[in-house]
């Protein structure tokens, strides 16, 4: 482990010991201590965690109201199966940005499924991971863990490993989804990483192919419409593995990304946190959870 690495750990340690921080950062004060852990680790976040959406929300907006809010929970088109889409169920997607969630408010509020960012590239974890993953599960959702990818930084299985060695695993326990895997904008340059169509294709198939390969199930996909048709086209297709998670802030889901004729979950909104519906029933998100 790279002492940057470590350094982290030790501040994410130091934020949930409180006063006991004292003995990880020094000859400080434990009030001090604590403090500046906090500040070091907020600062970290705010740096390098890019949540999910965040950029296609910078690039496209977020036209989402009360009434698209609602019209996002009423079934759209074709299912998570391919068939009519009867119900659907809602859940959040959150990140180190939320740090320690109220998950026992979220659930009252209806919320079923969660999904948690774990990675970035192949130098970023989530500090507030193990309570995000865990305390939604334990409240009593169906959670899983995200990734976001950084192309233009290593390769598809580099960052498919990293994502699998960090949280982003599975388990056929029933109520764990399949790892997502978080394509869109770059955050520091070039919209598609300065890589071509075809080459972006590749390094996706890469990390498809590793994750399967180390999991048994093959990733969700999140992206949007607009992100992937110009970064992707059609270069390669992976509905026929995939699931897709498309990011629209509007009042339907529009038009999907080439290569999948129906959408598993949609984004709606980032007002006042990340909330997405999945396009099916709970019997059938338990299915996917299971495998």
């Amino acid at each position: 482990m790279s002492t940057g690495r470590r350094m982290w750990k030790r501040l994410i340690a130091a934020a949930a010991l409180g006063s006991a921080s004292a003995l990880l950062l020094g000859a400080l004060s434990p009030v001090t201590a604590a403090a500046e852990g906090d500040d070091r680790l907020h600062e970290y976040i705010r740096t390098n965690d890019h949540p999910m959406g965040s950029q296609i929300a910078r690039v496209e907006g977020d036209h989402s109201t009360d009434e698209s809010k609602r019209m996002a929970l009423l079934p759209q088109g074709r299912d998570s199966d391919g068939m009519r889409a009867m119900a659907t169920v809602p859940g959040i997607d959150v990140s180190g940005w939320q740090g320690n969630v109220d998950w026992t408010d979220w659930w009252n509020q209806g919320k079923r499924f969660a999904y948690v960012k774990a990675t970035e590239g192949t130098g970023y974890e989530n500090p507030y991971f193990a309570q995000q993953y865990n305390g939604s599960y334990d409240v009593g959702m169906i959670r899983g863990a995200y990734h976001f990818a950084l192309p233009d930084r290593s390769s598809g299985a580099a960052q498919a490993n990293f994502f699998v060695d960090n949280g982003g695993g599975w388990s056929p326990d029933g109520k764990t989804l399949p790892g997502a895997l978080d394509m869109e904008y770059n955050p520091y340059g070039d919209t598609c990483y300065g890589k071509s169509q075809s080459a972006m294709a590749a390094w996706i198939r890469d990390f498809h192919d590793t994750y399967q390969a180390r999991t048994g199930r093959w990733p969700v996909i999140y992206t949007s419409t607009s992100w992937w048709n110009q970064c992707v086209g059609t270069a390669q297709s992976f509905g026929s593995t995939v699931p897709l998670w498309v990011a629209r802030y509007a009042s339907s889901v529009g038009t999907l990304p080439n290569g999948w004729n129906y959408h598993t979950f949609w984004q709606y909104t980032s007002s006042p946190i990340d909330q997405n519906s999945f396009n099916g029933s709970y019997d059938r998100l338990r299915v996917l959870a299971a495998g």
